[in-house]
């Protein structure tokens, strides 16, 4: 049995993943952004071990989150699931003015992870859309660019891409891994994506828990559980470390070691 925390696990890939772990006898942690969407994703995955509230879009929010999620000990795995989509039609700022979509999608996964007891396993989820992210982090936060909400998601899974690398070169001992679950159905696909749904959930779940020697490995980019070639910028370790600096100075805790 491993025990398993899912960002944004209320619904969509992340209650889905939830549930399939449920299912095989692991115990898992879901995470949602207030306390009335955790109640609701308890309800919506019964028999999970907790069910705790944290807004990712926070920084104190993420420092809260992995608190909680550290005082019931340390976790084999962690799904970053939790994501803000590609339709935003405006640069929405944080309390901590900081650019939502760099805020949940970047920042929170990185925080959360150097903020918690090391885990076992770490699944970063990406996107096909990654490639059309831009690997020169002139201007990270948009503020100089006109706001345009697909490249900001973009350019957000290119570096969890890279978070997963960065992460993978760091904890050579820790397999982190990103995972592009395909354009599937749930509400930020929405109704018309073409992708297989139970595909989009399954490769997370067998990075997090299996024993086959290909879902431990590490610091690959993978689609259906077969390792696809990512943005050659993921590989470079100068960019990880220029991006692993960023999320330093934005969320004031330094990378690891």
């Amino acid at each position: 049995m491993a025990r398993v925390l899912i960002t944004g696990s209320a619904d969509g890939l992340g209650l889905l993943a939830a549930r399939h772990l449920i299912g095989e006898g692991h115990e898992v942690t879901l995470h949602a952004r207030s306390e009335e969407r955790a109640r609701e994703a308890a309800a919506a995955a019964p028999g999970a071990a907790d069910s705790l509230a944290g807004d990712l879009s926070s920084l104190a929010g993420v420092r809260a989150l992995a608190a909680q999620a550290d005082a019931t000990g340390r976790f084999d795995a962690v799904i970053h699931n939790a994501a803000i989509g590609d339709r935003e039609p405006r640069r929405a700022v944080t309390e901590d003015g900081l650019p939502a979509v760099l805020a949940v999608n970047v920042l929170a996964p990185y925080l959360l992870t150097v903020s918690l007891t090391r885990p076992g396993r770490l699944v970063f989820l990406s996107s096909g859309m990654h490639h059309g992210g831009d690997p020169g982090l002139a201007d990270p936060q948009w503020t100089d660019r006109p706001w345009n909400g697909s490249r900001a998601y973009a350019d957000s899974k290119l570096y969890d891409t890279a978070l997963a690398f960065a992460f993978a070169r760091r904890w050579p001992d820790v397999p982190s891994n990103a995972v592009d679950p395909g354009w599937v159905p749930t509400r930020m696909g929405g109704p018309g994506a073409p992708d297989d749904l139970e595909e989009g959930y399954r490769t997370q779940t067998w990075l997090a828990v299996s024993d086959d020697p290909a879902a431990t490995a590490s610091g690959r980019y993978l689609h259906h559980r077969a390792e696809r070639a990512p943005l050659p910028a993921v590989r470079d370790p100068a960019f990880q470390d220029r991006l692993l600096e960023l999320c330093a100075r934005l969320t004031g805790v330094r990378p690891p070691a």
